[in-house]
């Protein structure tokens, strides 16, 4: 049995962005229980240098839509980075997640070879879609969700592994 590019990427970012709503929805609780302003959660770092949860969430959602509309040879909608509240992130990830839901297997089934050009700055990245699925795209939504887990985690919301992996299927 093989995995086809679709199976790889888009039931998976959208699980990923599911589990990552509902680790926002415990961060909201929490804060509402401990009487914490949510917007010290949300502007949370696990280091100075390193960006707070909300962009952590923010990252996770660009990656996740437009990694896939790339496969798919689509340009992506954009979401504008203006969240601020609990609420308001975990509607940024609805939006993605309906969005990916939108891509059929069609258009991202055989992107394996697909030519991927990704401006980074003042430089671009040249990409084959397998290996940017799998090096690129996977990795840092990964990074992102995981990064945005340890951050609540670190302000005291009780969290635990299975948060993170979601409910068995």
């Amino acid at each position: 049995m093989t995995i086809s590019m679709y199976q790889a990427s888009v039931p998976v970012l959208i699980r990923l962005l599911n589990n990552l709503a509902a680790i926002l929805e415990k961060g909201a609780a929490h804060a509402e229980a401990k009487n914490v302003d949510p917007s010290v959660l949300i502007n949370s770092r696990l280091y100075p240098d390193m960006f707070p949860l909300s962009c952590q969430v923010q990252f996770a959602s660009d990656i996740a839509r437009r990694g896939a509309a790339r496969l798919a040879g689509l340009e992506p909608p954009s979401i504008e980075d203006n969240e601020t509240t609990f609420q308001e992130l975990i509607a940024r990830l609805q939006k993605t997640t309906s969005y990916l839901e939108t891509l059929k297997p069609d258009v991202i089934d055989g992107s394996e070879e697909k030519s991927i050009t990704l401006p980074m700055g003042k430089d671009t990245m040249n990409f084959k879609g397998m290996p940017f699925l799998l090096y690129f795209v996977m990795p840092n939504v990964y990074f992102h969700v995981t990064t945005a887990y340890d951050i609540l985690r670190h302000c005291g919301v009780e969290l635990g592994k299975m948060d993170f992996l979601g409910k068995p299927e």
